[in-house]
């Protein structure tokens, strides 16, 4: 970096977290700092940035063509909407309004777009990312006024609904030999698909076409149907029932989604399925076994502290309740998560718990009463009672916690915990669970773990293992990013053992190779891993023995791409982890 711009750089440090575009906030400064967490925040493209949009020309903005505000949009939206909102109101990343960067100028902010920061801003011109001229126009991108995507409703939901396979028309039975409990439901992020593979034999059953980049993967309670969502807000309903799974049903519900559940409550089971979009920020309740929808409810609304109105606030993880007919939604931006009861879809019924801002992933203890979900930019962990419908703790955590689903296991000395990795460093928070039997340790920290380093996304165990398993894809060394670390709960004193997961998959190519979410089969014997590389890279499954730590088997397909998330539907189904 030459002087002139380092001064540049020095003089505008304490406000870079206001003004940076394409940034990212501090305490995400980990998984910033990596290509692959762009991918996962955004992508290679986004569904959002495709849309038709209108936005109001701001006469103290430099100017800028219509082919190069065109070219800006996508590149935002590729790039920087999944942390700093659609609108630019802020999200987990700090606001990009115009009062913000008009204010600091198109060379003060091509700086930052360039070099990047300390404090999380990729270094997007020095990296590769972006030329020049496209740095340039990114300056001035942000200081125009944000175009507005379309609303989406029942109108367009019901035109992009597709029953293929009526209800009447499936079979009573299953008409297949899969051994369904031992079947994975992978993510091939970039090909737009799902791979089917059979857990015992490690071969692919079938490969189906989804929407782009699958988020989740989640199972009816009655384990026939499998819903997937793309974050192009596109379900798929798949019928493991027929003579080859088979996509019976499809809908579109926004245009960037990140959520499905379906009915768990007794007499309610496969009746309802629920998804949560991005954008519009709201939520639909659709009919279980053809995706129709029946109710959208909006998620905007007031936040949670400063209780300042939020334009965008995104609907993140969704889980059904087994103690209520309800499902349990959280409203990303204002901190508030929703409790939905589908008794009655016409008065419709819905508690409000504040919890903090920024909710996003989590699951249930091992009662399956209390959901344990990640606030991540307030480094906390909010815990619901499920049967009394109320907030029961909101516990101080590490930095920005993403446990995926979490890792539920018997502590030697505390009894129930529930853990959570983070992105942020390197700990790992075991929180107590057990109100009753172990009141002293309840709903607080009993003891926090080092692992390899930040930029973790999973962390996973299983009722019939002693393994404890941490990724850190995200972490920008390459030998952490590659490789994860496993501890054993009978001792974690001791610390934990890497595994070389990335070399063990023997890819001879320069991909990145990371390694993502650890998952159990049915058994609880084996732990699958993604050997996570570019959409021109060679990618693989690396499964291992959890009993002895040792190479088990790598599978290995052309048609494996960018394979991401696993999901055991076993496990899945009844809430295993």
């Amino acid at each position: 970096m030459g002087n002139s711009n380092f001064a540049v750089w020095r003089k505008a440090g304490l406000i870079i977290a206001l003004a940076l575009p394409l940034g990212l906030t501090n305490v995400i400064a980990q998984e910033a700092r990596s290509p692959a967490e762009k991918s996962y925040q955004a992508g290679d493209s986004s569904p959002v940035g495709q849309a038709e949009m209108h936005h109001n020309i701001n006469p103290k903005a430099p100017p800028m063509t219509k082919d190069e505000f065109e070219k800006g949009k996508n590149i935002y939206f590729q790039r920087c909407a999944g942390c700093h909102g659609v609108l630019r109101k802020g999200a987990t990343g700090k606001p990009l309004t115009t009062d913000k960067t008009i204010a600091n100028g198109t060379e003060y902010l091509k700086v930052f777009i360039k070099y990047g920061s300390p404090g999380g801003m990729p270094n997007w011109g020095t990296s590769g990312e972006l030329n020049d001229a496209e740095v340039d126009l990114m300056a001035r991108y942000v200081q125009q006024e944000p175009p507005t995507p379309p609303e989406w409703g029942m109108k367009e939901m019901m035109a992009s609904l597709k029953v293929t396979v009526p209800p009447s028309k499936r079979p009573t039975k299953k008409l297949n030999n899969l051994d369904l409990g031992n079947l994975f439901s992978v993510t091939l992020r970039d090909a737009g698909e799902i791979a089917l593979i059979d857990g015992k034999t490690k071969k692919i059953v079938k490969i189906l076409k989804t929407g782009y980049a699958v988020h989740i993967s989640r199972m009816s309670q009655s384990g026939r149907y499998l819903y997937v969502i793309g974050r192009d807000a596109r379900i798929n309903l798949i019928d493991l029932w027929m003579e080859e799974p088979t996509n019976v049903a499809e809908i579109k519900v926004g245009l960037e989604a990140r959520s499905v559940e379906t009915s768990k409550f007794k007499g309610y089971e496969d009746k309802y399925a629920i998804a949560g979009t991005y954008w519009p920020p709201q939520f639909v309740i659709m009919e279980g076994d053809t995706l129709k929808p029946l109710r959208i409810e909006s998620t905007r609304g007031i936040t949670v502290g400063t209780q300042e109105y939020h334009p965008e606030p995104r609907v993140a993880a969704i889980v059904a309740s087994h103690y209520n007919p309800e499902f349990i939604v959280n409203a990303k931006e204002t901190g508030k998560i929703l409790v939905v009861n589908y008794k009655d879809l016409t008065n419709l019924k819905i508690t409000t718990i504040n919890a903090a801002q920024f909710l996003h992933d989590g699951g249930m203890d091992s009662t399956g009463r209390y959901f344990m979900v990640a606030a991540n930019a307030s480094n906390k962990i909010a815990v619901v009672d499920t049967k009394e419908d109320k907030l029961a703790a909101l516990i101080d955590v590490g930095k920005v916690p993403h446990p995926g689903r979490g890792a539920n296991f018997i502590h030697p000395k505390f009894g129930p915990v529930w853990a959570t990795s983070h992105l942020g460093d390197e700990t790992i928070s075991l929180i107590g669970t057990d109100p009753k039997k172990h009141k002293d340790q309840a709903w607080r920290v009993v003891e926090t773990l080092k692992a390899q380093g930040g930029g973790s996304l999973f962390i996973k165990t299983h009722p019939k293992s002693t393994n404890l398993w941490v990724d850190t894809p995200l972490n920008p060394d390459a030998k952490n990013s590659q490789s994860v670390a496993v501890f054993d709960i009978r001792n974690l004193d001791k610390g934990y053992e890497v595994l070389p997961i990335g070399e063990w998959a023997d890819i001879k190519d320069d991909g990145a190779k990371r390694i993502v979410q650890p998952e159990y089969n049915m058994a609880g014997d084996e732990v699958w891993f993604s050997v996570w590389s570019a959409k021109d890279k060679i990618s693989a499954l690396v499964v291992v023995d959890d009993k002895t730590r040792k190479l088990k088997a790598v599978i290995k397909d052309p048609k494996l791409i960018t394979p991401t998330g696993k999901f055991n539907i076993n496990n899945t189904q009844h809430d295993v982890y």
